[in-house]
């Protein structure tokens, strides 16, 4: 790739109209990062051809992504905001109708925007208001009111403040639930996808209902971090095959799926390798390989469950996909 070659990143049009770039780059710490940090890995992000951001009020990250917009208009490396895709997310305890809207205004304030391009539902769960922390106390979980958080979200889209609506980590059970009451459909769904967790069932119930995926750990781990994707031999024999590495594959393998990527890098060189997916494929043979790959769930999740949540087990919180 060379190094100063402006990639153009594939985009899909979702259901709103919109056309939203199928790689993206999270901003999601663990442990927490420097806003500094956060703010010039942006910028040269930008600078590579990444137009696609992804944040959440709980990942701390909307101020510096907003910064770090502005600073990008300045400096002329892109001409204005609408040439960037930004996707923010409530959290569970702003997940109650009457603070929907106060949240996203709270979001908008933080990035310094009139309006972001997609509002998510950050998991299907609620807690108690005022508390913003992970992982959620049991103590603190409430039941969602999902038609009336459904009818706030979409007044938030009538409102202009975002262009789409959606939800993040919902079951198939859950996201037909609201696709009975929504006057506005979920233009999007974001999970945990990758070769050790391909969500088959997943993207056949959005491909026939017209809702994009979003994959959030494409290579592997998620809440305390995990190497099993990485490790994995069937990638490292296909990496080593086609002179790629490791996260190349898998990039490339959720792309021919049709799915939204979302990479987390803030290093120059990874993010530069993370580009590098769109102008070579894996061969049938290739792609079978990594279908009989034995399916088995990441970390996302079980902090929900057992005594942190009103969750007994994994399967309880996905509706029995898993």
């Amino acid at each position: 790739m060379d190094d100063n070659a402006l990639v153009n990143i594939p985009e899909v049009l979702l259901s709103s109209g919109q056309r939203m770039p199928l790689l993206g780059m999270g901003t999601a710490t663990s442990p927490l990062v420097g806003s500094d940090e956060i703010k010039t890995a942006i910028l040269q992000a930008i600078e590579l051809g990444y137009r696609h951001f992804d944040t959440a009020t709980l990942y701390l990250t909307e101020e510096p992504l907003g910064e770090a917009i502005a600073e990008a208009v300045s400096r002329g490396l892109i001409k204005c905001r609408e040439e960037l895709f930004i996707t923010s997310k409530l959290w569970c305890s702003d997940a109650h109708s009457d603070l929907v809207l106060p949240a996203l205004q709270k979001s908008l304030q933080a990035l310094q925007l009139e309006y972001i391009d997609l509002y998510l539902i950050h998991w299907p769960v609620s807690s108690r208001p005022g508390m913003y922390e992970f992982p959620i106390k049991k103590e603190d979980f409430l039941p969602m009111d999902f038609k009336g958080v459904w009818a706030a979200m979409e007044e938030c889209h009538k409102l202009g403040l975002t262009k789409s609506i959606g939800v993040s980590n919902f079951s198939c059970k859950k996201l037909s639930d609201i696709l009975e009451i929504a006057e506005v459909r979920p233009a999007i769904n974001q999970v945990e996808i990758n070769p050790l967790w391909q969500q088959k069932k997943q993207m056949e119930f959005c491909k026939a209902n017209g809702i994009a995926l979003i994959a959030y750990a494409p290579l592997g781990g998620t809440i305390r971090g995990s190497n099993r994707v990485m490790e994995n031999e069937v990638l490292k024999e296909i990496a080593n095959a086609k002179g790629k590495s490791v996260a190349q594959i898998c990039l490339r393998w959720a792309y021919e799926q049709g799915v939204c990527i979302l990479v987390k890098s803030f290093h120059k060189e990874r993010m530069k390798e993370n580009l590098d997916i769109f102008n070579w494929t894996l061969s049938e043979e290739e792609n079978k390989k990594i279908s009989e790959i034995p399916q088995s769930r990441g970390s996302s999740g079980e902090d929900y469950i057992s005594d942190k949540g009103p969750f007994k087990t994994l399967e309880e919180l996905w509706d029995g996909e898993i």
